[in-house]
């Protein structure tokens, strides 16, 4: 992890790893209401199905809040929480509810098992004997879709019904015995604009714009070193038409379509292996790779300060040669990493996650580089199809979509993956998380970072470069996904189906409009006469006059 002023070794394979699982993760909000086109919409079964808040009172003291689901029959359940009724809770009698109930009940909701008969069924016995709503114990841990069947005609039914996990309902169940429970039950809607998507988009925008400045400010520093040896007469030590790229990754066509089949494999594998210990690896091969970006990030920053420190070297066992700067931060950056893994839990460990991504993501730019537009090409377009098999086509295959399913870390008791970047949802009724995969700010990232070091070697203005229209071609493209994910319902997007036409077509089409894209395409550099060539080009007469 440590290591001297340019990356290392060390540092590469952390890059290429964390390339890897750079794919893992889609843009991703919360499903509210689903739309189900296996279970079809009758006369009288047309309703979406749409999450439901139970909240719970015990002798007037406000208890637990459940998460159920509403039904496709019965009345659309109040959106309004202060217009939602407080009801009071009895079981019903018989549990299951397929008869009759022995007792009528004067409007409470009524709580009963699930099985022995159909859904309808319980909730028309329910109302028969006076229930105003009927929430049904699930018997399996998972929310379960209450559906009609399809030869059903008699489907007037007037009160709601709500099914909840079977782990909610015993809870639930278990409260009837401390006193009298009241319930109230109600389905909010989300805000028309999610502020954490707005925050999302403008850490992702501003990631990208501060890697870019990086990669293009060391590309540029090891350039006017490259030429202050030639000058003093090193050619020997230096080729020219290298650019200058000591410390740097360059991605080659062949990694660049391989990257696409080792990234597959890698998330069938979490998708196959996805456990509670499969996921503590995965936490701790993040935590190596955070704790490697902020290490790098520190010292880039720190060196203009402590000079003395960040030029002094001191020999590591393992590590070689190590800055005193260096040997102050690590310690900061593994503490940070530990304290983040072992408090992900809490409700503010998102903020050590987005700092150690962050950091990851902009040491990664930084080091690997996308050395001309074709690589970048082939990179981008091998992403864009297997963002789009993992998400939409691999539910052909799964029955389920891969990527959302690891993302969101199902079968675990994680809150998704950490290789993620995330913000609460803090406005929204519902809470949880706005998400985007690494992959989505990384991959768009190395060709920004690309048109940059491009700009700044042919010494081009903003306006008539390639940087500026690079990142609002992602910064819409990335507003667009968002745009698409609310249309959706909340459903998982993969970002680059809508982020790499924008960013690429928008970079092919300057530089054929330009003139430059063979150049663009093949060198990746503008024409360069160095120094030490243009001395030899000097007319003699002249250098006597």
């Amino acid at each position: 992890m440590m290591g001297a002023g340019s990356p290392d070794t060390a540092a590469a394979a952390v890059a290429a790893l964390l390339v890897v699982a750079a794919l893992l993760g889609a843009a991703s909000a919360g499903d509210i209401v689903h739309q189900d086109d296996a279970a079809p919409k009758i006369p009288g079964c047309s309703n979406d199905f749409m999450l439901v808040k139970v909240q719970t009172w015990v002798n007037n003291r406000e208890a637990d809040e459940f998460v159920g689901v509403g039904a496709r029959f019965g009345p659309i359940i109040e959106s309004k929480e202060k217009h939602a009724n407080r009801t009071g809770l009895l079981l019903a009698d018989p549990f299951d509810c397929c008869a009759p109930l022995k007792e009528k009940v004067a409007g409470e909701v009524l709580l009963v098992q699930r099985g022995d008969c159909k859904f309808t069924t319980k909730t028309k016995n329910a109302e028969a004997a006076g229930a105003s709503a009927i929430i049904i114990m699930n018997n399996l841990h998972e929310l379960y879709k209450m559906v009609c069947d399809q030869n059903e005609t008699d489907l007037d039914i007037n009160i709601p019904a709500v099914l909840l996990p079977k782990d909610a309902g015993t809870i639930l169940q278990g409260l009837l015995s401390l006193g009298k429970v009241s319930v109230q039950l109600y389905s909010p809607d989300r805000p028309l604009v999610d502020t954490a998507e707005v925050f999302l988009w403008l850490m992702a925008v501003g990631t990208i714009l501060g890697a870019s400045y990086w990669s293009a400010w060391s590309a540029r520093e090891a350039v006017t070193e490259q030429e202050k040896l030639l000058k003093d007469g090193h050619e020997s030590l230096v080729n020219c038409e290298a650019g200058g790229s000591s410390g740097m990754v360059d991605i080659t066509m062949t990694s660049a379509m391989l990257f696409i089949v080792v990234a597959s494999l890698f998330l069938v594998m979490l998708y196959k292996l996805m456990s509670h210990w499969f996921v503590e690896l995965l936490v701790v091969i993040f935590c190596i790779g955070g704790v490697e970006g902020l290490q790098t990030c520190l010292v880039a920053l720190l060196s203009r300060w402590f000079k003395p420190a960040a030029g002094s070297f001191v020999k590591v066992p393992f590590f070689g040669a190590v800055s005193y700067l260096t040997l102050a931060v690590c310690p900061f950056c593994i503490v940070f990493a530990v304290l983040w893994a072992v408090y992900r839990r809490m409700p503010y460990a998102w903020i050590g996650q987005d700092v150690l991504g962050i950091a990851l993501i902009v040491t990664v730019i930084q080091i690997v580089r996308i050395p001309n537009l074709k690589v970048g090409s082939v990179l981008l377009g091998c992403s864009f199809l297997y963002d789009i098999f993992w998400v939409f086509i691999s539910k052909m295959l799964f029955h389920e979509s891969v990527m959302i399913v690891v993302a969101r870390g199902d079968k675990t008791d994680e809150d998704g993956v950490p290789m993620l970047l995330k913000i609460p949802r803090m406005f929204d009724p519902w809470g949880g998380y706005s998400i985007i995969g690494f992959g989505d700010i990384l991959l768009p990232g190395l060709l920004v970072a690309f048109a940059l070091r491009y700009d700044w070697a042919a010494k081009k203005t903003l306006q008539s470069g390639y940087f500026l229209w690079s990142m609002v071609a992602y910064g819409s493209g990335l507003l667009i996904t968002y745009v698409a994910l609310n249309l959706m319902d909340g459903h998982g997007q993969p970002a680059l189906l809508y982020i790499v036409p924008f960013t690429l077509g928008t970079f092919i089409s300057l530089g054929k409009k330009r003139g430059e894209l063979r150049n663009l395409w093949s060198k990746g550099q503008p024409p360069r006469v160095c120094t030490h060539e243009q001395q030899h080009l000097i007319d003699p007469a002249s250098a006597v006059s």
